[in-house]
């Protein structure tokens, strides 16, 4: 057998493993699809709102066979008016996974390098080791970002930074002052040679307090990339839609590098509705809200050890994963093992709707105290 030619850097990657689908579970355990819960995807358990379902039922009616609006022209006019930013400063991507695989395109290769947290999203791994970059990651503190640590550890090499702000497997968050903080000391040390990458996929879940008006520290600095996605709190993961904000320089590498049509037509439609319907956003933090407390109360009253979370899931440690996960599975409910993530004995929980969230808790108290 000829064994087909390809970067080493290439062939070192594993390949990225999803959450397993409701209907692959079924068929390898021979369960009724209506009867299994997935909590593994942090997927909005509502859904997409009403609105949304709506607007996509008129555009597919009028769908013709030409290709979307390349460049997005309404949906990235209503992102830059609601985050008061150019429109020309808003690239769009197929989620915001496709964003994160496009700066590290535009701004890694062979001989620079990256800088990211231990158990940090995986994709920040992955597309470093893409584009054959160095890869340097940085020791966790309390299970989320150390600010200081990462600052240290940016080389001569080094073109970009990842930041998961709260960061997913493990749901903690970083406060605004120190975000903040780190991009000026990047600023005042580096310039803009290098180029941080803010991550804010679950910034809809943080409690208002939290929040950060991140859009406005583009406009302070160059050298900084925000990304959000629709995938999460609007309800839109099978539509996969995602954006980032920088200013022309970086946003014009983006989309020298992006794949042209990258964001469907229904997306767009999608999107804009996703992004007026705000009592829809409302209702999906305030259910959010109720089931991490009732995910966490749960966790306390079977002493098992959890991060306290700031997203639309938990990090729970159950010592043998692997065995609890296959438990769950031949129950019908699926949760993320992390075990990728450095983190063999946890699992990451999705916050579903009160009802799945109850009968995730049943079955984790039925196996731990049989």
């Amino acid at each position: 057998m000829t064994s087909l030619l390809a970067p080493e850097h290439v062939r070192a990657i594993a390949a990225y493993q999803p959450g397993k689908p409701i209907e692959e579970l079924a068929r390898e355990y021979g369960l009724d699809a209506a009867d299994i819960i997935k909590l593994a995807s942090n997927e909005n358990p509502l859904g997409c709102s009403g609105r949304v379902r709506d607007a996509l039922c008129q555009a597919a009616a009028s769908l013709q066979g030409r290709y979307p609006d390349p460049n997005g022209f309404d949906l990235k006019a209503d992102l830059a008016a609601h985050h008061r930013v150019p429109a020309d400063w808003v690239t769009l991507g197929n989620g915001s996974n496709d964003l994160l695989e496009l700066a590290s395109l535009a701004l890694l290769d062979e001989g620079t390098s990256a800088v990211y947290a231990q158990h940090a999203f995986v994709v920040y791994r992955l597309s470093t080791q893409a584009r054959g970059a160095r890869h340097c990651q940085v020791p966790a503190r309390d299970f989320g970002h150390d600010l200081p640590a990462m600052l240290d550890a940016i080389a001569e090499d080094t073109r970009l930074v990842f930041i998961a702000n709260p960061n997913n497997p493990t749901g903690t968050h970083v406060p605004p002052a120190q975000i903040q903080a780190f991009l000026q000391a990047v600023r005042d040390r580096h310039g803009n040679q290098v180029t941080v990458l803010l991550d804010e996929a679950y910034d809809d879940y943080l409690d208002p307090e939290e929040r950060a008006d991140s859009a406005q520290w583009v406009r302070q600095y160059d050298n900084l990339i925000v990304t959000r996605t629709f995938s999460k709190a609007y309800g839109l993961a099978g539509l996969r839609v995602g954006y980032a904000l920088a200013q022309p320089g970086l946003t014009d590498l983006l989309n020298r590098v992006r794949q042209p049509f990258n964001v469907n037509a229904l997306a767009q439609v999608a999107a804009r509705t996703a992004l007026a319907d705000t009592d829809f956003l409302a209702q999906t933090y305030a259910l959010n809200r109720q089931g991490r407390q009732q995910l966490q109360e749960a966790f306390i009253a079977l002493k098992l050890d959890f991060v306290p979370s700031h997203t639309n899931f938990v990090l729970v440690h159950v010592g043998d994963a692997a065995r609890i996960n296959g438990e769950l599975l031949r129950r019908g409910i699926i949760v993320r093992p992390v075990a990728g993530d450095g983190l063999p004995q946890h699992l990451r929980v999705s916050i579903g709707l009160p009802q799945e969230n109850t009968r995730f808790v049943q079955a984790l108290t039925s196996i731990l105290h049989p």
